[in-house]
Parts: C-alpha cells; structure tokens; sequence
C-alpha cells in the first residue's frame, strides 16, 4: 500500500502585494502552512482553483483548512452590501463557498479558522455581522493593528464551550482564553450548524457541524499561532489531524483494491 503524509488543502488568499506589479499574488501565512506539517500533515495548494475545479480536486485531498485572512466574506453573500473600507477577496469567497459543502457532504475533514469560521457559516446560508465593534452589546474584537504580532495574537477573552463537546473535551474544561482578531462575526447561524464556543457578549466563536460524517469544525480564534505552548490549541489540531490521517488511510486503502 502506498504510504504518504495526509495532503491538507488550504485555499490561498489573493492580493495585490506590489504596487509596481499590476498582477495579483497567491498568498498563504506561513503559520498555518507550519501548524499543519507540525501535525504530520502536507499542506498543498491549488491557486487557479475555483468552483468548478471543487469536484476533482477534493478527492484528491484528505482534509480542508480554511484559513483566517485580513479580507472579509463579500457582504453580497448574504444580503448585505459591502463597506468602503472592505478589503475583498471574490476569487476566494467563490472557491470556499463551493468547497465547504462539498467537503461536509464528501466526509472530508473540514476545519475553519477566523475567516474560515466565518466561511463555513455564509456557505451554509448564515449571515454575519459586518462591523462587531458598531454593533449595541457586543465587544470589539479586532486586534491593535499598530503593535507587535505577539500582542495583537494574544489572550483578549475567554470562551464558554458547550459541556460534553469537542471543544470542552479539547480545552480540558468548559472555559477557556483565546485569542481575538476579527471584524466580522456570526450573525445568524448556517444551516446545520451548531454552537459550541460563546465568547462573553454571546457571540457564537465555536461550531460544528450536526450532520457532518467526518470532522467537521469551525473556531473564530486562531489555533495555529505558538500552539506548541497552549494546550488547547494544540488538542484542536491533533484532532483535526487525526481525521486526515484516519481519511488518508481510507482512501488509499480504496485506491489498493
């Protein structure tokens, strides 16, 4: 039987890095690049994919990590209109809102992360909040953009998880710290999703997926920043891991026979 590492697809991020160069670039953090090898896992990417391009290219894979991004989910998506100070990425919104159910519906293990969360819920006909910071009750939860990245990823609030869950199992409890660096947030919840992680104003920041066959997750703060030092984080993504290896197994026993 052949053996490899899982492959883990993370859609990239498209922008305009040069101002001499009118062409867009193909993008990705290397952070969650690093926590998905760091998990034994093989990050791949495909940067021309687009809707279309979902029905081949997914099994192909055994998992999906859809990252967070500094561009927002296109408020046209979900009734809205978009805001001037939006940063936009169209190529990406059509990719994710295709990718996630098709992954859900082909028991690909499926992880959303900030933007991804905020992805997965859109796709599944949810709305989200455009400017949480404006909105009457609910704190602001974006990071001070002017300082250094150890202090814009770190600690801002705690989380209560749902008893018996997931994620209550993950942080050893049903409460735990997580970071914050987000505009947008839920608004109303996608179909089938259900919350599991509420940060102190109710803000859903947790979820999974109830009809999923495989992993199937969403979390509104960032696991794979210094993961190697919060337990919690690292819990997240060794389940998330877990289900790719266990779906790679699968896969290539099938592709044997």
């Amino acid at each position: 039987m052949r053996t490899h590492k899982p492959l883990v697809w993370l859609p990239a991020c498209h922008r305009h890095l040069d101002l001499a160069d009118p062409g867009v670039y193909t993008v990705l953090a290397d952070r969650y690049a690093g926590a998905v090898t760091a998990f034994g896992l093989q990050p791949v990417l495909f940067p021309m994919a687009g809707a279309t391009d979902v029905p081949d290219l997914l099994p192909m894979v055994d998992g999906v990590l859809l990252t967070g991004s500094p561009s927002n989910v296109e408020a046209t998506r979900f009734g809205g209109a978009a805001l001037a100070s939006d940063l936009l990425d169209p190529r990406r919104d059509a990719l994710t809102m295709a990718l996630v159910p098709a992954a859900i519906a082909a028991g690909t293990p499926l992880l959303g992360v900030c933007r991804g969360l905020q992805e997965m819920n859109v796709a599944l006909g949810g709305t989200l909040h455009q400017e949480l910071h404006i909105e009457p009750g609910l704190l602001d939860h974006r990071e001070p953009d002017d300082e250094e990245l150890e202090v814009q990823f770190a600690v801002r609030h705690e989380v209560r998880l749902e008893p018996g869950s997931a994620f209550a199992q993950w942080a050893g409890g049903t409460k735990a710290q997580v970071n914050s660096l987000h505009g947008q947030g839920i608004k109303r919840l996608g179909e089938g999703l259900v919350p599991e992680a509420l940060a102190p104003d109710g803000l859903v920041e947790g979820v999974r997926v109830a009809a999923a066959h495989a992993f199937a997750y969403g979390v509104q703060w960032h696991p794979e920043w210094q993961h190697e030092s919060n337990p919690f984080y690292a819990r997240t993504l060794q389940a998330f891991a877990q289900a790719c290896t266990e779906h790679c197994r699968r896969r290539d026993g099938s592709s044997s026979r």
